[in-house]
């Protein structure tokens, strides 16, 4: 891909429309760097894996899963007096492994003091994520499951089909659990109710649930 070729292809990107999916092959490291950097303001979601390239546009139905998911970690931290630091879709890559990917969102737990003020997050000196987020509305997560294991992610949360899912990070890869390991009182049959009941309540509604449910839990 030469950098006219680059050039071009952001300018169709930038007319990919709501839920557009653009995939490309045989593209090296260089080149999805140098995308990266080209794309770096635009909410767009990109991932590689080897040599595949995948430029994702969100959508709202796609956004506001993921959003009330922030805002229910945010409210349980400060309830309980945790130590949170959420690093949004923060691009995560590794060149040795020749993947990247960029989650929905993401939350620093255990790892919050590392990277407080942090500009840049770089897996060469900082840790993972304690917990990453996909939204899998129109697209699927399961291909990036094996990169955030090799780096060592202990925790993924995927809401699939009106449905949240929790995997903890084990030696065969990620196995499906009940509940968060970072936020024990989260199990994946709560948020699911609680993403469920944002379609028609509202955020605003949901969030003051969320609290008196989290009181009453503990």
């Amino acid at each position: 891909m030469t950098t006219h070729a680059t050039s071009y292809l952001v300018d169709a990107i930038a007319h990919m429309p709501a839920r557009g999916k653009l995939i490309l092959y045989d593209v090296s490291w260089e080149e999805y760097e140098q995308l990266l950097e080209e794309l770096r303001d635009r909410a767009l979601r990109v991932s590689y894996f080897r040599g595949r390239l995948e430029i994702m546009s969100p959508t709202s139905r796609h956004e506001r899963p993921k959003d009330l998911l922030l805002q229910l970690v945010t409210l349980l931290a400060i309830e309980t007096d945790l130590t949170l630091e959420t690093a949004g879709s923060t691009t995560f890559k590794d060149e040795q492994l020749q993947m990247g990917a960029e989650p929905d969102t993401c939350f620093y737990v255990e790892n919050a003091e590392q990277i407080i003020g942090k500009e840049e997050i770089n897996l060469m000196t900082d840790p993972p994520p304690d917990i990453v987020v996909e939204i899998d509305i129109w697209s699927e997560s399961v291909g990036k499951m094996e990169f955030y294991a090799a780096i060592g992610v202990p925790e993924f949360w995927r809401y699939r089909k009106s449905r949240l899912y929790i995997y903890h990070l084990s030696e065969e890869g990620y196995v499906e659990a009940p509940a968060s390991r970072a936020f024990p009182l989260l199990t994946a049959e709560a948020l699911t109710r609680f993403l469920e009941q944002n379609k028609s309540a509202g955020q605003s509604a949901t969030l003051r649930a969320f609290r008196e449910w989290l009181r009453a839990a503990r």
